[in-house]
């Protein structure tokens, strides 16, 4: 078996068409949505891990708004589930510039 390519990112340049808004948005709701499950772990702690895999079992059979309200207890139709998915990405990209100005 092939190891994985860590720059398969960079070989699929259809994930960032920016003229494309239908094409992308599947991307950008999955990634922000699970950025946004996510950041409820530091908030319930040690009960996140039960109720994510409750939350995985029910994904095919509810919306993302019943599947996210059922088992984290929170509104995504509100700013801030949204809010805080982009603080962690944010945060990602503050890391980043770090990195690279110290190998400046």
């Amino acid at each position: 078996m092939k190891e994985t390519n860590e720059m398969f990112w960079a070989s699929k340049l259809h994930f960032s068409i920016a003229d494309v808004s239908f094409y992308n948005y599947p991307y950008l709701f999955g990634y922000l949505f699970s950025k946004g499950v996510y950041a409820q772990r530091s908030i319930k702690g040690d009960s996140f891990y039960a109720d994510y895999k409750a939350l995985l079992r029910d994904t095919g059979s509810m919306t993302a708004e019943e599947v996210v309200q059922k088992h984290l207890g929170v509104d995504i139709r509100k700013p801030a589930f949204w809010s805080d998915s982009v603080s962690q990405v944010a945060e990602q990209v503050s890391q980043f510039n770090a990195l690279v100005n110290d190998i400046k």
